[in-house]
């Protein structure tokens, strides 16, 4: 698949849109974000590391020099700052909101929150982040995009473990947290008229987040997912479909084949029975409620 010919086909001019992403400096984030910048968006980066996400500004203004970018720093294990990040935001017009931030195989620690860090990265301060910001969004009848995980469908809802924290697999505790954010989101929004949405997986690929195996291997692991799996390059562009096409209840885009390869394509998702989305979106909730009538 050639990337530029495919990005001419799919997208459009963005002049004037803002968006917000967080995670900007990921692999597929600044891909992203470059795509982006091409069609004249403006973009609010949203970034834990704030050198590594001035540094990537300035790559991008060497490539786009008239680009309108802005750096704010978003924490999302500290739930205070995220809260200071949305008082923020809340009065800034924003078109489209990309929840791209996440962790996998890290060390799994308890939260100010009550939750461990991977539930609160991936799952709790994303889902606060739309509910704080939804208005913004839905002023410019704007989009939520969300980026999901193939890992999602290799677990249940526990009720009695809801963030997975008795969990020793690292793939399930990050899989469950990315059920959680798909599953909430559907519930959050499918009734939405004003405001799109998209949900998104960029299948397997080799990124930073998969650099958690021991040095002595990780070099090799690295090199074969380059070898057998999509560029971060050409994955991103799954996420640019999900820019411009929107997601009804259930549906979600990713590569073509298998899941791992080739172009972005929408499909129906059934990883998740209706009793099962309703409970995680009921839950969703009460931990917004609980997070949210906290002092700041």
């Amino acid at each position: 698949m050639n990337v530029k010919k495919w990005i001419d086909k799919n997208a459009k001019d963005l002049s004037g849109k803002v968006v917000a992403i967080t995670g900007a400096t990921g692999d597929l984030a600044s891909n992203l974000c470059r795509y982006l910048l091409r069609f004249n968006a403006q973009i609010i980066m949203l970034d834990r590391n704030s050198k590594k996400s001035l540094a990537l500004k300035d790559k991008l203004l060497a490539e786009f020099p008239d680009a309108k970018i802005e750096n704010i720093k978003l924490d999302l294990a500290d739930m205070q700052n995220v809260k200071q990040v949305c008082n923020r935001l809340e009065s800034v017009k924003i078109d489209f909101l990309i929840l791209n931030a996440g962790v996998y195989n890290v060390p799994c620690v308890a939260t100010e929150s009550g939750y461990n860090n991977i539930f609160q990265i991936n799952f709790v301060s994303n889902y606060y982040l739309v509910k704080k910001l939804l208005p913004s969004v839905r002023n410019s009848n704007g989009k939520i995009v969300a980026v999901s995980s193939i890992a999602h469908k290799s677990v249940r809802l526990d009720e009695n473990d809801v963030d997975f924290s008795l969990n020793k697999r690292a793939m399930k505790i990050y899989g469950n947290s990315k059920r959680f954010l798909t599953y909430a989101l559907f519930g959050l929004l499918k009734d939405e008229a004003s405001v799109n949405f998209a949900l998104v997986h960029p299948g397997v690929v080799a990124t930073n987040m998969t650099t958690h195996y021991r040095k002595s291997v990780n070099w090799l692991v690295k090199a074969g997912m380059k070898i057998i799996f999509p560029p971060a390059e050409k994955a991103a562009l799954n996420f640019v479909y999900a820019v411009y096409e929107n997601c009804g209840y259930n549906e979600w885009i990713g590569p073509n084949r298998f899941g791992i390869w080739g172009k972005p394509k929408k499909r129906k998702l059934k990883s998740c029975n209706q009793t099962e989305s309703r409970k995680i979106y009921k839950i969703a909730e009460e931990i917004y409620e609980k997070i949210n009538n906290e002092e700041n």
